[in-house]
């Protein structure tokens, strides 16, 4: 029984951030199911995010927030270049691509690091140990496999039929399920169970008779 875990989320969206401490919980207690973190490229510089929205996060989850980065609330985000250096991760480096990315949201939502440019990432790289090529520095424009990767989202979504996100996708052989996150925002290690049961119910179905 093939079991795989998709996250569908964008660095700078904030119930992203708040959603990924599901995915290191997961991780944790069940490190032999495949991850697949595939960017949404969503904030491409064109508004900021309201205070309300941030409030809302905030009140239904464990995360928190720096003073810098409510302080830039009102400026545009945008995401691409960190959508370009998480396709390379998840292609070239999967086993950091989680490290990445909780590195990421710390830099952009504790510490107010716009991820911008190529300065904006080098603490992490160089924590990281990473090696990336450089046309992942593009901030302006995709490369070609975050372009792939936002279109393998589309597609996905036509099939669970919400472009919502962030969105948890457990596949199990040909069964796809969308894990409800909201219900573990404020206690990440109960979506472990959750994904436990749905693993024993579908491996029912497929043991020989």
């Amino acid at each position: 029984m093939a079991t795989e875990l998709f996250f569908l989320y964008d660095t700078h969206c904030p119930w992203s951030y708040a959603a990924t401490p599901l995915l290191n919980a997961i991780n944790k207690a069940l490190p032999n199911i495949p991850l697949h973190l595939w960017h949404n490229a969503y904030y491409d510089g064109e508004s900021g995010i309201a205070k309300k929205e941030i409030n809302q996060v905030k009140e239904l989850s464990n995360v928190t927030f720096g003073q810098n980065y409510i302080q830039s609330l009102s400026e545009n985000k945008d995401s691409t270049l960190a959508a370009n250096i998480m396709a390379w991760a998840e292609i070239k480096t999967p086993s950091l691509a989680l490290p990445l990315l909780n590195a990421l949201q710390k830099a952009h939502f504790i510490h107010g690091n716009a991820l911008l440019n190529k300065e904006n990432l080098a603490d992490i790289i160089s924590e990281l140990k990473l090696s990336p090529s450089a046309k992942i520095f593009k901030h302006d424009k995709l490369t070609n496999d975050a372009e792939t990767l936002v279109h393998e989202i589309f597609a996905l979504q036509e099939i669970i039929a919400t472009k919502a996100i962030p969105a948890l996708l457990l596949a199990i052989d040909d069964n796809l399920i969308l894990l409800n996150h909201n219900f573990y925002l404020h206690d990440p290690e109960a979506i472990v169970e959750a994904v436990e049961i749905e693993i024993q119910q579908h491996s029912k179905y497929t043991q020989p008779t």
